[in-house]
């Protein structure tokens, strides 16, 4: 039983509960149950085992009950009953991105619709614009939800699909028969969704590489098996394919089963006007197929005339022709990162305290770690009260005395409220190291409105950074659209970072936007927003987008040493 099982059962729970009426106190405990584990790192049925549950901030007895059954059986008996008074269809409805509880409900009571499908019928028919405060627009937004729900069943989270990657990658490397490994495809160009799993193999034993690989404990069943490749099914439920190539091919294979398509169209292209032909056997002269490349990837690049272009940037959006002409960027990398602007403790929605966010920070050799927990505006969600914002800035100014070599610095994530006000007033945000502003509500709001919400908050001069600023959550939520040109100068004269939200449902701003943004000046954060201290980690998959991106360090705020982040974060005297 994985925690992410754990976390859907309440989640659904939560919203058959507010489909059915139920108390909003009620609802919400399953919600906030769910976003606890899901920041957890420890696994929920060790916390089962060990009779541990209800020690979890926020979970009660009736609720480590269900947890419990549901680990142990398999099944939840409540949910179970929840469902068999809504029906199955309509639970699913509830999955299609935009379409939550008090939306399904109102289709339900107001048409009578119980599936996806009679949804889809209905919005096609143009029935949904007669019901209060539709219209065409809210027809369109359900069909496209309905689609993006349907889309969505193939792929993965690069959150997902990379741990799982490295699980195996991890299991094979120490094997006699596996000389070298690694990833390729869209997992090794961090692209924010993946497809299947791929795994390359160095090996001049391939059937003994292709046993190991079929026979690890993680393996469910194995659907393909040949010479050369195999393809399995892991526990999970995942379709891992594995590839074994020679040792001397092993560049050459890297480079082309990494892709993309278009990047490799354009290589071979250059090739051929160099009298060359590329495969995934090597780089050979037309001539007299005479191999001039092969065994390692750096060779393949270089015999075309060009350096070495990183994996993240293999996308055909102008590395090649950068390549060529000696200008590719030095990218950012995650050694850069020196320490963490965006976090959350248990002072909000967070699981672990203060102290234990700092030590995790230290132990990751980090300088510095804001502190941002959510402002009194999330309704939700436990916010700061100014009361509790002085009590917080005692518990940090206490630490800080203890730590040599790191700083706590005490952030907030303000809410940027409808009207584009902050929750708090200018004084009180002038108490804060670092302020990070938020849309969280209103993000269907059109794009003029959104557009002038974010240009409120960058030019408030306490505002530091602007976080997840298109609000998206990659499968379940559109992005908000506002004038992304506006946006981008404003912060950039300004000099207020843009941030690149590491959750890997979000990765907010993603690769394309976060290029154009530096392109036009901008600063970019990247951040974890982390829940707790195992979600640290998650920077890793903002510094892969920032590299999709072509950002550098010296665009990155919390690349700066922290001497250098403060001048920065007092920029508006």
């Amino acid at each position: 039983m994985k925690n992410e099982d754990v976390v859907r059962l309440l989640s659904e729970i939560a919203d058959m509960l507010e489909v059915q009426g139920e108390s909003a106190f009620k609802v919400r405990a399953y919600r906030d149950a769910a976003r606890t584990l899901e920041g957890m790192s420890e696994s929920v049925a060790d916390l089962v085992a060990e009779g541990r549950l209800t020690e979890i901030r926020g979970i009660g007895a009736s609720i480590a009950d269900k947890i419990t059954e549901f680990v142990e059986t398999g099944r939840s008996r409540y949910h179970d009953e929840l469902e068999s008074k809504l029906s199955s269809g309509f639970v699913k409805m509830l999955q299609i991105p935009g379409v939550g509880p008090k939306m399904a409900r109102l289709f339900r009571e107001e048409l009578g619709i119980s599936s996806i499908e009679e949804l889809e019928e209905a919005a096609k028919s143009h029935r949904l614009r007669d019901l209060p405060r539709f219209g065409e627009k809210t027809e369109q937004n359900v069909l496209a939800g309905i689609e993006r729900l349907r889309r969505k069943s193939g792929r993965l989270l690069l959150g997902t699909a990379l741990p799982a990657a490295e699980q195996i990658v991890g299991r094979l490397r120490g094997n006699a028969a596996v000389e070298r490994i690694e990833t390729c495809g869209s997992l090794r160009r961090w692209r924010e969704t993946i497809g299947d799993l791929d795994i390359l193999v160095a090996s001049t034993r391939p059937a003994d590489a292709l046993d190991a690989f079929a026979e690890l404990p993680i393996v469910k069943s194995v659907l393909a098996k040949g010479s050369t490749k195999a393809s399995v099914l892991t526990e999970e439920d995942l379709q891992v394919d594995c590839r074994v190539v020679a040792p001397d091919e092993w560049g050459a294979a890297l480079q082309y089963f990494t892709g993309s398509k278009d990047h490799n169209v354009q290589i071979r292209g250059i090739a051929e006007q160099n009298g060359l032909k590329l495969n995934e056997y090597g780089v050979f002269r037309t001539a007299d197929d005479t191999k001039v490349a092969g065994p390692d990837e750096e060779g393949v690049y270089r015999v075309l005339g060009m350096a070495w272009i990183p994996p993240e940037m293999r996308e055909a959006h102008g590395e090649v022709e950068a390549a060529l002409e000696g200008r590719l960027p030095d990218l950012v990398e995650l050694c850069d990162i020196r320490g963490d602007l965006h976090i959350h403790t248990n002072w909000s929605d967070g699981h672990d305290s203060i102290e234990a966010m700092a030590e995790a920070a230290m132990a990751r050799g980090y300088e510095y770690l804001a502190v941002s927990d959510h402002s009194v505006g999330m309704g939700f969600i436990s916010g700061l009260t100014v009361e509790r914002i002085r009590e917080q800035r005692e518990v940090i100014d206490r630490l800080n005395e203890r730590y040599e070599g790191f700083r706590l610095l005490q952030g907030i994530e303000v809410n940027v409220r409808a009207d584009g006000t902050l929750d708090y007033d200018d004084e009180v945000l002038a108490g804060f190291d670092v302020v990070t502003a938020s849309i969280h509500g209103g993000l269907s709001q059109p794009e003029e409105r959104i557009t002038e919400r974010m240009l409120s908050a960058i030019r408030n001069p306490h505002v530091d950074i602007i976080g997840h600023p298109t609000g998206r959550i990659i499968d379940k939520r559109e992005p908000s659209a506002f004038d992304q040109d506006a946006v981008f100068a404003a912060a950039a004269e300004t000099r207020t970072a843009l941030e690149i939200n590491s959750q890997p449902d979000r990765l907010d701003l993603k690769d394309t936007q976060a290029r154009r943004a530096v392109e036009a000046g901008a600063l970019i954060a990247i951040d974890s927003d982390a829940h707790s201290t195992a979600q640290l980690q998650l920077t890793r998959y903002g510094v892969a987008t920032a590299r999709r991106g072509w950002v550098t360090k010296n665009r990155v705020v919390n690349a700066l040493p922290l001497e250098d982040l403060l001048a920065w974060l007092k920029r508006n005297p």
